[in-house]
């Protein structure tokens, strides 16, 4: 696992972050080694390596593992916190290790025709899009409520899978919800690392989706895939939440129809809970 988006083995040269000349590596060369064992059996050492390669972001460096995820991993949950006002990083959103109790819900307005735009991940289609872009721009918009921990004391690793947990309610009767991870350094930049979305409609099972009752909470588990990064000491651990990520994710059109058969858009206002009842929180493979 290298700091690339899909399909390169290589930074891209424009993001605002560097990650060293050894983050490169021949993905051509790993392959061939991969295939002369297993179908030519001409093994020059491979199945001898560990089964794990992981390079992690801001210490820099490759290293070696022997399972995935990590059998040493500490999952670590951050609640999220606010006085109602989390909309934008300028808001009062909060991640912390306690969680709030009797807390006002933050809310937002999402309309399918003004989209939060893609901006970092692994969308391999758009250039200017793709990677560790900073993501400020994302997080001035209303429509996404943004939580920050305080600077960090000392150096911490999170490296595997990462899972938000949210409870949230909406005016449709279908709708989607968005979570992104992001590395805030001292100089304001909040650099993209890992992302991901989860269908209202699809909260309880791929195969048989269903509506949602409208106003109702419900609680929504978003996989943000996986993730290898030391959040330096002074940096912050940024959540975002939002309800959409175009073009990397066709916009949710709110209305319960089948996707794709009509051009009808509804506009959905989103609350979503942190209290005592409902703690939503973000869970981090914390790596001693």
């Amino acid at each position: 696992m290298g700091p690339w988006v899909h399909g390169a083995t290589a930074p891209d040269q424009g993001w605002p972050v560097e990650f060293g000349p050894e983050a490169s590596i021949s993905l051509n060369d790993l392959h061939v080694r991969w295939y002369d064992a297993w179908l030519k059996d001409k093994d020059r050492g491979i199945k001898q390596e560990s089964p794990v390669r992981i390079f992690v972001m801001g210490a820099n460096r490759w290293r070696s593992e022997n399972e995935w995820p990590l059998r040493r991993t500490r999952w670590t949950t951050y609640y999220l916190s606010s006085r109602g006002n989390a909309n934008t990083a300028s808001g009062d959103g909060r991640l912390g290790i306690s969680a709030g109790s009797g807390e006002p819900e933050d809310r937002f307005t999402y309309n399918p025709s003004d989209p939060a735009p893609t901006m970092g991940g692994q969308i391999a289609i758009f250039p200017k899009m793709w990677g560790a872009r900073d993501r400020r721009s994302v997080q001035q918009r209303n429509d996404a409520l943004v939580y920050t921990t305080e600077p960090l004391s000392q150096d911490l690793e999170v490296t595997g899978p990462v899972k938000a947990r949210i409870y949230a309610s909406t005016t449709g009767v279908d709708s989607d919800f968005t979570a992104t991870l992001t590395d805030v350094y001292p100089d304001g930049r909040a650099i993209h690392l890992c992302e991901g979305i989860r269908g209202a409609r699809f909260r309880k099972s791929l195969e048989n989706p269903t509506l949602l009752e409208p106003g109702k909470i419900y609680e929504y588990t978003i996989s943000l895939w996986e993730t290898s990064n030391q959040f330096k000491a002074g940096r912050r651990i940024r959540l975002e939440i939002s309800s959409s990520n175009f073009p990397r994710y066709a916009r949710n059109q709110n209305t319960g129809n089948p996707f794709g058969m009509t051009a009808q858009v509804k506009t959905a206002h989103q609350a979503v809970l942190h209290s005592t009842g409902y703690p939503s929180q973000l869970i981090l493979p914390v790596i001693p």
